[in-house]
């Protein structure tokens, strides 16, 4: 029985750092955001509802500085004021912003938000049941293995929804009439945004690198392109 014990303190760690990080989360959004309020994209979010046959997106404004989208575990989707702030200058149009809102309500349509929320739990008790195991025959340096190969996973899921998001995005606005071409710009725009990349390889990175999100876009186009018209 004491040979699970490690095992099983992870499972109830992850389920107790599931439920904090999903009410963490919660409040500070709550507290730091509210309702977009922009009329050009209100009226590209309403031409969107109504691909998706719902009455309305409601989307919020994130009160942080760094350029993102996010969808939170409960479906809401965000745009961070730093994003705004660059759309509000000129170096980011009303359309690139609706591509980032497509974005982020793949990830919520997809599943994808609550089962990051899961997986960042789950990641946390393999890293520190991992970590117990490796201590024992590589004392000092198991801990930073785990945290390694954690990491590693961690980052391939990522990339995996990120292209599914991705996918989900295209068929939005070109459903919506917006099309592809600003979600396709705005890709070559964001490391500049964000300062993303930084030269690191590819399997370290949580989103795929640019070139092949805009690749594997226009790879969807191309089949779409090939299907016969209703």
């Amino acid at each position: 029985m004491l040979r699970f014990l490690p095992i099983l303190l992870a499972i109830l760690y992850a389920l107790g750092m599931y439920w904090f990080s999903a009410w963490r989360t919660a409040r500070e959004l709550d507290a730091k955001s509210s309702e977009l309020a922009d009329a050009r994209l209100r009226k590209l979010t309403d031409t969107m509802a109504r691909a998706l046959e719902v009455d309305r997106i409601k989307v919020h404004i994130y009160e942080v500085a760094p350029v993102n989208g996010l969808a939170a575990p409960d479906g809401r989707i965000f745009i961070t004021r730093g994003f705004f702030d660059k759309y509000r200058a000129g170096e980011v149009s009303a359309e690139e912003i609706a591509s980032v809102i497509a974005h982020e309500l793949g990830h919520v349509a997809l599943g994808h938000s609550r089962r990051r929320m899961i997986d960042f739990s789950g990641q946390n008790a393999i890293r520190t049941a991992l970590a117990m195991v490796l201590n024992r025959f590589l004392p000092g340096i198991g801990a930073m293995i785990a945290t390694a190969l954690t990491s590693l996973l961690a980052a391939r899921l990522s990339r995996s929804d990120e292209y599914e998001a991705d996918a989900y995005a295209s068929a939005l606005l070109v459903k919506s009439g917006i099309g592809t071409a600003p979600q396709k710009s705005l890709f070559c725009k964001l490391e500049k945004l964000t300062g993303a990349g930084g030269g690191m390889p590819v399997w370290m990175l949580s989103h795929p690198k640019t070139e092949d999100r805009i690749k594997a876009i226009e790879a969807n186009e191309a089949r779409w392109g090939q299907l016969p018209s209703s």
